[in-house]
């Protein structure tokens, strides 16, 4: 995982245009502004509005995310077979909004939601998981240097950031009540996803055609046989996790920790611009000390941030705003380096044919973390008796939100670390 301090772009390399990077990152726009909804609102209006029990809540989301990500190594695998990442992008992007207007318009009838719940989740992720590999599989291959291929993941996380943001805002603008809000914005994201989708998959540089891979069991693993993919992966996961718990409960937290339930929005749309601001920070700072040690400062931050939320209390919105700041800041590494560091490995092994099946292992580990943090941290919260709404049995929540992420963060970074110290032995700059 080691990477020279600077590397210059060769001087044979022609330097994508920000044109052609704008066009290419407009699809992050739509995906992104799908997925924070899913993952951080859904909760909240199934387990806190609708009043769908939480164990339930959990194991639904627990299994429907579970099945999801072990879909997506062969969806990867799928793409190489087929190499036609346009044609898979689209026919996701058109699952994944007739899901979340589903899940968005629930029935009346309480003991119907978890299947409604389960039946909308199903195209929502084969949708979701079917565009995004192929579309960071495309990503992979554009740009001829470490640098170039930094810009273009940047880029990427930069326009899906602000379609974090416009999530983070629109539900609460579109309706009085949450549940009226997403409603509205189901259908404006319909509408989102066409022009984007249209954008990208007209005027976006088209990758280099690759051979066309076989389909086989075996090929769903050969990223492994990388050996800057492994200690990558590993990291990415343990990362993953402390990123998802905050993410499953955040709005619990500001609801009945803070005890401010009409700042939810305002405090999301903050962490995201925060992180799409520092975005041009962490491109600059992984040319001039390398991807690792800049992902490694921003883990660190990270964990002195939510630290930090464990001492705050009712009414606690400067305190907590600076704790989005500050994590924010941090969410632009974790958002732009890894994707780029998985991108150096792919170029440097000659994979480019199979990255769909890097990307495809990528998003299982993605989705497995927020399997992980849903199933399990939904359940634990009501076995130590944490009820929505009641603010004396907050303690497990601060707990859960404040702590537990701290300890993942410290294990990733410990592991990059380690990952990090043997090449600087051998007189290796990170």
């Amino acid at each position: 995982m080691a990477e020279t301090v600077s590397v210059p772009d060769s001087p044979r390399s022609e330097p994508l245009r920000a044109r052609a990077l704008a066009a290419y990152g407009l699809l992050a726009l739509p995906l992104a502004t799908a997925a924070l909804p899913i993952y951080v609102h859904l909760p909240n209006l199934y387990g806190g509005v609708l009043g769908m029990n939480l164990a339930l809540l959990g194991a639904v989301l627990l299994a429907a995310r579970l099945a999801d990500a072990c879909i997506d190594p062969l969806l990867g695998a799928l793409n190489d077979r087929m190499q036609k990442p346009r044609l898979l992008i689209a026919l996701g992007m058109l699952l994944m909004t007739a899901g979340v207007a589903m899940a968005f318009n629930p029935p009346q009838q309480r003991e119907l939601l978890g299947v409604w719940l389960a039946a909308a989740l199903v195209p929502i992720y084969l949708g979701y998981s079917m565009a995004s590999i192929s579309y960071m599989a495309w990503g992979a291959l554009l740009g001829d240097t470490p640098h170039q291929r930094t810009r273009v993941t940047a880029f990427r996380e930069g326009l899906g950031l602000a379609g974090v943001v416009l999530a983070s805002v629109l539900p609460g603008l579109l309706g009085a009540e949450i549940d009226q809000g997403l409603a509205r914005f189901s259908l404006l994201l319909a509408a989102l996803a066409v022009v984007c989708s249209a954008v990208t998959l007209l005027g976006a540089p088209r990758p280099p055609a690759g051979a066309r891979q076989p389909f086989a069991l075996r090929a769903l693993f050969e990223p492994f046989a990388n050996p800057r993919f492994t200690p990558l992966f590993a990291v990415f996961i343990l990362n993953g996790i402390a990123s998802a718990l905050p993410a499953t409960l955040v709005l619990f937290f500001v609801n009945d920790v803070l005890q401010l339930p009409r700042d939810g929005g305002v405090f999301l749309a903050v962490y995201f611009l925060a992180g799409a601001a520092s975005l041009p920070l962490w491109v600059a700072c992984a040319r001039r000390f390398g991807k690792p040690r800049a992902w490694l400062a921003a883990m660190l931050g990270a964990v002195l941030a939510f630290a930090g939320a464990l001492f705050l209390g009712p009414g606690d919105l400067a305190g907590f705003m600076a704790v989005c700041v500050l994590s924010g800041l941090a969410l632009g590494a974790d958002l732009a380096l890894p994707p780029a560091m998985l991108a150096d490995a792919i170029h440097e092994a000659d994979d480019a044919p199979r990255a769909g099946a890097y990307f495809g292992l990528w998003n299982f580990a993605t989705k497995l973390n927020l399997a992980l943090a849903a199933g399990l941290a939904l359940p634990l919260l009501q076995w130590f008796d944490y009820v929505p709404g009641d603010a004396g049995s907050v303690q497990p929540l601060q707990f859960a939100y404040c702590l537990l992420p701290c300890l993942f963060k410290l294990a990733a970074a410990a592991l990059l670390w380690g990952r990090l110290q043997p090449r600087n032995r051998r007189g290796t700059s990170p």
